[in-house]
């Protein structure tokens, strides 16, 4: 257990616990406000957040911050981004469930410091591990499911809205509902 994010992130930095670590070239902690009450999580880092070190810089976090600024969010002052796994994936596949294991402790403690009111599962690999194995996206995207105090939403990953541009309406409605939830039981976001 980690008392400061400046502690967790300098061990999470040096991170060698699973085969992703050898070709990594920046680890991708995450990004905003640690002290966020929304937190937003993808599955792992693709080819430009890599490069940068930082989660969904690449055309889907492009996509992702129109969708935030839809909604007055921000992800330099009232929400935290971060990923499944920490190291890019080779060739953008899925994280492999023995990846997300050992990663997911890094994950853990970025929850248990910042205590998040609401949690958003970007696409189905994150809100199959945190929300339920069988979580369908297409089904279940908008639904807000309680779990240990927090409220746990899927929507869609940015990246399939891009190569599916007919399911963004259906993102969007997500992000008005997170909207009207944020202003419902959070005290700070906006």
């Amino acid at each position: 257990m980690y008392n400061s994010w400046e502690e967790l992130k300098k061990d999470c930095m040096g991170c060698t616990k699973c085969e992703l670590c050898r070709t990594r070239t920046n680890l991708v902690f995450g990004t905003g406000n640690e002290n966020a009450e929304v937190l937003f999580i993808g599955e792992g880092p693709g080819q430009n957040e890599d490069l940068q070190g930082l989660p969904f810089v690449g055309r889907g976090g492009q996509l992702l911050d129109k969708f935030l600024a839809a909604v007055d969010l921000d992800r330099n002052k009232n929400i935290y981004i971060a990923n499944m796994v920490k190291c890019r994936p080779p060739q953008n596949r899925d994280p492999l469930p023995a990846e997300q294991e050992a990663c997911i402790g890094w994950l853990r403690e970025q929850v248990r410091l910042m205590r998040p009111k609401i949690i958003v599962c970007l696409g189905r690999i994150s809100a199959q591990k945190l929300i339920s194995p069988d979580f369908k996206v297409t089904k279940q995207h908008g639904e807000f499911i309680e779990k240990g105090g927090i409220l746990f939403m899927g929507t869609f990953h940015p990246a399939a809205l891009l190569r599916n541009p007919n399911q963004k309406p259906d993102a969007l409605e997500d992000f008005l509902k997170l909207k009207e939830k944020i202003k419902e039981i959070c005290e700070r976001t906006y």
